[in-house]
């Protein structure tokens, strides 16, 4: 039974294959819709992650603190508390604390025979490749000698070596490594060298692992107030930036966003169920002849009812097919053309083809239960 009456549904459509066509539009546009904001809301919360996963989700930033000076607050780094001595102390007293490592950084003009590139210097410690978990892709990095004798070598990113080097290879004449555009020193030589300082501007921390970040971040806290005789009425000189804090609120927004493009997509769904709802009631009108010339051969009500229901399921269903195959697509033509990074999921396809014939149930019911409650006399009389 329910396959001739997808019989006659599908025949039905085609007599008026126009008509069946622009009524799936709204459909069509909407499944595509939704599958292409939701892909582009993913992409950008994927890219996110990868960005922040790649600075270390359990890397602590320790900053100097503020001063107060005449009542006015400066902001942070107005006063120089940090020293490569309290990096060293948190390597050695605290258990939470797997690696520890002053970081100063400014930008610098960098000279290679007749061609220059400004471009930011940092200047860290030994320890700071295990805590990013940056590969050199030549030569090697910066070890404890070099800290200690403020040599003069230096770690440089692949986009410094293509504007310095070209071709040539910088190996001997510096360190190549590809971090795109930067170049790291030892911090002592840029310490004494380029900025002639004693102090760091911050101190860059990762803890044993990801569960225990809350820990070393209490443990850190602790020793620098020691360390810097802060009394217990003294607010920190210091404070200290955690980076799981900030990859939650990345995601957050990414998913915010991402919500907001599907709602706003899902307005066309609305749009195109209302339209079915709209030509299935016209369709009703020009079929009340044939539905009372059915009942007087024995149609029940639930038969006409479900005829005009699997007319709107179809309808439905197909445009969300379609709509489907539109939003994979558009996602990869952002993706490859405008290099707009998206993500489909086939849950996403799944949830959209469901709700697509979600539509055509709850839009084609109206209609299918007006052609149902016609009485079969009045039809057959209609004109």
């Amino acid at each position: 039974m329910l396959f001739m009456t997808l019989r006659i549904a599908l025949r039905a459509l085609m007599r008026n294959k126009l008509r069946a066509f622009l009524t799936m539009l709204g459909i069509i546009i909407g499944v595509g819709a939704v599958i292409a904001m939701v892909a582009i809301g993913e992409g950008a919360k994927a890219t996110i992650r990868s960005q922040i996963a790649s600075l270390g989700t359990n890397v602590l930033i320790i900053l100097p603190g503020t001063s107060v000076q005449g009542g006015v607050r400066t902001g942070s780094g107005g006063v120089n508390t940090l020293v490569d001595g309290d990096a060293k102390a948190m390597m050695r007293e605290l258990p939470a604390v797997a690696f520890a490592s002053p970081a100063l950084r400014r930008n610098e003009q960098i000279v290679a025979g007749n061609l220059n590139w400004l471009t930011l210097t940092q200047g860290v410690g030994s320890e700071f490749q295990q805590i990013r978990d940056w590969q050199v892709a030549e030569g090697r990095f910066i070890h404890d000698g070099d800290i200690e004798s403020a040599a003069k070598v230096a770690v440089v990113g692949e986009t410094v070596v293509n504007q310095l080097f070209g071709s040539d290879d910088p190996i001997d004449a510096s360190q190549g490594t590809d971090q795109d555009d930067t170049i790291i020193i030892p911090y002592t030589t840029m310490q004494k060298r380029l900025m002639r300082i004693t102090f760091v501007q911050s101190i860059v921390a990762s803890a044993i692992n990801a569960e225990r970040l809350p820990e070393a971040q209490a443990q850190i806290t602790a020793l620098l107030r020691q360390r810097h005789r802060i009394g217990p009425d003294r607010d920190d000189d210091f404070y200290i930036r955690n980076l799981s804090d900030i990859a939650e609120a990345a995601s957050s927004s990414a998913r915010v966003m991402a919500v907001l493009l599907g709602t706003v997509a899902s307005i066309s769904l609305l749009v195109g169920g209302i339209g079915i709802m709209n030509i299935m009631l016209v369709s009703v009108t020009e079929r009340t002849r044939e539905i009372g010339i059915r009942m007087a051969v024995g149609a029940r009500r639930k038969d006409i009812m479900l005829q005009f229901l699997v007319e709107a399921v179809v309808m439905a269903a197909t445009g969300g097919c379609i709509g489907i195959l539109l939003g994979i697509g558009s996602s990869e033509i952002l993706n490859d053309w405008a290099q707009w990074p998206t993500h489909i999921s086939t849950s996403i396809i799944a949830i959209a083809f469901f709700f697509s014939g979600a539509v055509g149930v709850f839009f084609g019911f109206y209609p299918a239960r007006k052609a149902a409650n016609l009485d079969p006399i009045d039809a057959l009389r209609y004109e």
